[in-house]
C-alpha cells in the first residue's frame, strides 16, 4: 500500500493517449485515499486511479481541465458530494469493479451537468431493478452507460415509468436513503475528525496563485516548504484560510500584491 504523495506523482507516467489527451497513470499502487493531487497543477485531462484500494471518492482538489476519470478495480463504496464544483468539466467516469451497492450511492453524480460516459459493470448497483431507467431518467445527458449508447427510447421509457406510481414510489426511496447515508456519512467524519482538513477547504484558483505569490516573498526555507505542501494538496487548512482571508486582497493602499504570509501553526 502506497500513500499518493506528491513525489508518487511527479515520478508517474504521463503520456498523450490515443484520445490525444494528456493522462496521468496512477495505476496499481494500492493507494488507499485520494490525496495531494493539487500536485498536478491541473495540468491533466484524464486521470488513471484504477487497481488501487480506494474506499471513497472524494478529496479532489480545483481540476478544471479534467474531463476523464479511470477508477477500475478499487473498492469505492462511497462518493462524496460537491465533487462537480471542483472537476465541472468531468465527462467520463469509469467505475467498474467497485462496491457501489444502492441506486442513492449515485445521487452525488448527478451534479456533474457534462457528464456522458459512465462505466458501473461489475458493482452491486448495477444488477439492482430499474437501474438502467433510473441512470437515464437521473442524467439526461448521459449518451453511454456501461459501454451502452442510451437511445431516445430508453429516455422515454424511462420518463413514463417515473410516471407512473411504482415509479414515483421508488424515486422517493432512493430519495430517503441517499438522505439517509449522506447524514450517515457527516456523522462518521465527525466521529473520525475528518470534517475537512482541519475544518478546512479545498484551493481555487485565486488561492492557489496567492500561495504561489507568498512562496516568492517567504523569508525562510521552513516557510516555503510549509506553503509548498499546501500548494501541492491542494487543501486549505482553516487557519491559513484565515490568514489569506486578512492578507490576500492587497494591503489597502494600492498594492495589488499580498503581503507575507505568516506560518505559525
Amino acid at each position: 500500500m502506497v500513500k499518493l504523495t506528491p513525489e508518487l506523482i511527479n515520478q508517474s507516467m504521463q503520456y498523450i493517449n490515443p484520445c490525444r489527451e494528456r493522462e496521468l497513470d496512477l495505476r496499481g499502487y494500492k493507494i488507499p485515499q485520494i490525496e495531494n493531487l493539487g500536485a498536478t497543477l491541473d495540468q491533466f485531462d484524464t486521470i488513471d486511479l484504477s487497481d488501487n484500494d480506494l474506499r471513497k471518492l472524494d478529496n479532489l482538489p480545483h481540476l478544471p481541465r479534467l474531463k476523464c476519470l479511470l477508477l477500475n478495480n478499487n473498492r469505492i463504496l462511497r462518493i462524496s458530494d460537491g465533487l462537480e464544483e471542483v472537476a465541472p468539466n468531468l465527462n467520463s467516469l469509469i467505475l467498474t469493479g467497485n462496491n457501489l451497492q444502492e441506486l442513492s450511492d449515485l445521487e452525488p453524480l448527478s451534479g456533474f451537468k457534462k457528464l456522458e460516459t459512465i462505466c458501473l459493470l461489475i458493482n452491486p448497483v448495477s444488477t439492482k431493478p430499474n437501474y438502467r431507467e433510473y441512470m437515464a431518467f437521473k442524467f439526461p445527458q448521459l449518451r453511454l452507460l456501461d459501454f451502452r449508447k442510451i437511445k431516445q427510447k430508453d429516455r422515454q421509457a424511462a420518463q413514463e415509468f417515473f410516471r407512473s406510481k411504482q415509479g414515483k414510489e421508488m424515486l422517493k426511496e432512493v430519495s430517503k436513503k441517499s438522505k439517509l447515508s449522506a447524514a450517515a456519512a457527516l456523522a462518521a467524519e465527525a466521529t473520525n475528525g475528518k470534517a475537512g482538513t482541519e475544518g478546512g477547504r479545498f484551493a481555487n484558483p485565486e488561492d492557489m496563485q496567492r500561495i504561489r505569490e507568498a512562496i516568492k516573498r517567504a523569508s525562510s526555507l521552513a516557510e516555503v516548504e510549509r506553503l509548498s505542501q499546501i500548494l501541492q494538496s491542494g487543501q486549505l487548512p482553516s487557519k491559513f484560510q484565515h490568514e489569506l482571508a486578512q492578507n490576500g486582497h492587497g494591503n489597502g493602499n494600492g498594492d495589488a500584491n499580498p503581503p507575507s504570509v505568516a506560518m505559525d501553526y
